[in-house]
């Protein structure tokens, strides 16, 4: 075994690649996020189809959605078998006694709200992923993905479910977001605090802009 691959497989390795692919993964959701966010437009979801077209039929999108999801499951392979590490370490004493002392808990939980993450994922793609790549509702022209989306979000089960959903990954972001920058060796008195402070505002941001759009739909707000 090369010390490349023997380093990938340490601790210290594992948490890099969980730096790297977690960062790629933010800079995704800003996309998502941004591209989603032209429901707001209240347009009849004019702009936002013309958003989702270009999406879904640019080439360079569509070869990055490969590399997303190699980087999503190396992220998630990478965060159970950290969190699995840590487990076996940690001391039941210290987890009883100082835990709470030595960080917040949202750091600690990071196994569970990923865990939380995946089944909102799944349940995200068979809504709308699935749907428009492996049928052809909506590239057949039947409805449009604006369409699909007041459709799922006329069910209130399915607005609560996303809402609570954004509450988890506002607080894996709020973790998430400056350790990544951490442990790829950026951290400096200088610049920290405002990458923690970016981390803040992004972790707020971001999961409130998705968990507002599904909330607008069911309200018909956006029409």
């Amino acid at each position: 075994m090369s010390w490349f691959s023997k380093m990938l497989g340490s601790s210290i390795g594992q948490k890099l690649i969980m730096g790297v692919t977690g960062l790629f993964l933010i800079s995704f959701l800003v996309v998502h996020c941004g591209i989603n966010a032209l429901i707001f437009m209240n347009d009849g979801g004019q702009t936002f189809n013309k958003g989702a077209e270009f999406m879904g039929t640019n080439w360079l999108i569509r070869t990055m959605e490969i590399v997303l999801f190699a980087g999503l499951l190396l992220h998630i392979i990478k965060g159970y078998s950290l969190t699995r590490q840590n487990l076996n370490k940690r001391p039941v004493e210290y987890a009883v006694s100082a835990a709470n002392k030595n960080s917040k808990w949202y750091s600690r939980s990071m196994g569970l709200l990923g865990t939380l993450l995946l089944i909102f994922l799944i349940i995200h793609l068979k809504h709308f992923w699935i749907t428009s790549r492996f049928t052809d509702q909506i590239t057949g022209g039947h409805i449009t993905l604006y369409e699909e989306m007041k459709i799922i979000f006329s069910e209130l089960w399915v607005v609560v479910l996303y809402m609570l959903s954004m509450i988890s990954l506002g607080y894996h972001l709020l973790h998430g977001f400056q350790s990544a920058f951490q442990t790829l060796g950026l951290n400096h008195k200088r610049y920290t605090p405002l990458i923690k402070n970016t981390g803040v505002i992004f972790s707020i941001l971001f999961p409130l802009l998705f968990a507002l759009m599904p909330l607008v739909m069911y309200l018909g707000i956006i029409k």
